[in-house]
């Protein structure tokens, strides 16, 4: 390759990199492993002949989600020997995710859980059709499939993700104040006012890796969350605060012990009341959290 090829690579790679690291960050959940991907993707990019590239995104895009599928596989197998809950790695995004409707709901912790139970070429598909709007013709030459049963994919993967997808998204500025609600609840440690912001049926989910504390299963039910909760920070020592963050383009809070980063709680709220709890504790998934992760669709 020569010098002028290379920059040339180079400037393509950069320019749709943030697209790849999102389509790589919706397939596997995980910032570390999709960044795995993108320097895949790259020493594969490198190798190939630019002046038979007519579309050098499409061609971006179908490297990376071919990378990106190896990798699902693998860690299906992965998460099968998970310690507890898993959750996908919560990223800091900027405040334009969450302006952007399409991708928040795609980033959220709800619907990327929904899409943890597709197959990896569901997912894949699913992915790149729904969210990115890729043509069925693109998406089997990614995959590996023909278009026809791409089609059939699709159709498949929409019906599993209707029938599992949050009834009805709340809008950024009712999901903050459900947020702002449960922190104060909190903060003051009263219960009753806990129980008037979860929705009766809330699930809290907790993700511990097997490191931090955390509930090994789901806990459904206000009350049982409570209690749970509460029973749990009345044996924390060090000094608990809660401070707002966006996180996957929805309103989150980061907590902190002791003045230390200890975990991200994300929220799924519907009809003004929260009726999902996700809390990020394991450390290695809290390591892209220091800094804003751009995003995009295009």
């Amino acid at each position: 390759m020569t010098e002028h090829t290379a920059d040339l690579a180079t400037e393509a790679f950069v320019a749709h990199r943030n697209l790849l690291f999102t389509v790589a960050y919706e397939m596997l959940g995980s910032a570390a492993d999709a960044e795995d991907v993108l320097q895949e993707t790259w020493l594969r990019w490198v190798k190939v002949d630019l002046e038979q590239v007519d579309d050098q995104r499409a061609y971006l895009v179908r490297i990376t989600t071919r990378q990106a599928l190896n990798r699902l596989r693998t860690m299906k197998r992965r998460r099968e020997a998970y310690v507890g809950q898993w959750l996908p790695e919560p990223l800091i995004t900027a405040p334009d995710v969450a302006e952007d409707v399409e991708l928040a709901e795609s980033m959220s912790m709800a619907m990327m859980l929904v899409l943890e139970s597709l197959s990896p070429t569901e997912r894949a598909v699913f992915v790149l059709r729904e969210v990115f709007e890729v043509e069925y013709d693109e998406i089997a030459e990614a995959v590996g499939k023909s278009p026809d049963a791409v089609r059939q994919i699709a159709y498949r993967a929409r019906r599993h993700v209707g029938a599992r997808r949050p009834r009805r998204a709340a809008s950024p500025r009712e999901a903050r104040a459900a947020l702002e609600s449960f922190r104060r609840a909190i903060e003051t440690g009263n219960p009753q006012d806990l129980l008037d912001v979860l929705a009766p049926d809330v699930v809290l989910l907790s993700d511990g890796g097997g490191v931090k504390r955390a509930a090994l299963h789901p806990v459904v039910g206000a009350e049982k969350i409570v209690r749970f909760w509460l029973g749990g920070s009345a044996k924390v020592e060090e000094t608990i605060a809660w401070e707002p963050a966006v996180v996957n383009g929805g309103p989150a809070l980061a907590v902190y012990l002791g003045g230390e980063l200890d975990g991200v709680m994300a929220v799924r709220v519907e009809d003004a009341r929260i009726s999902g709890l996700y809390f990020v504790r394991n450390p290695e998934k809290l390591t892209h959290l220091t800094s804003e992760t751009p995003l995009t669709l295009r």
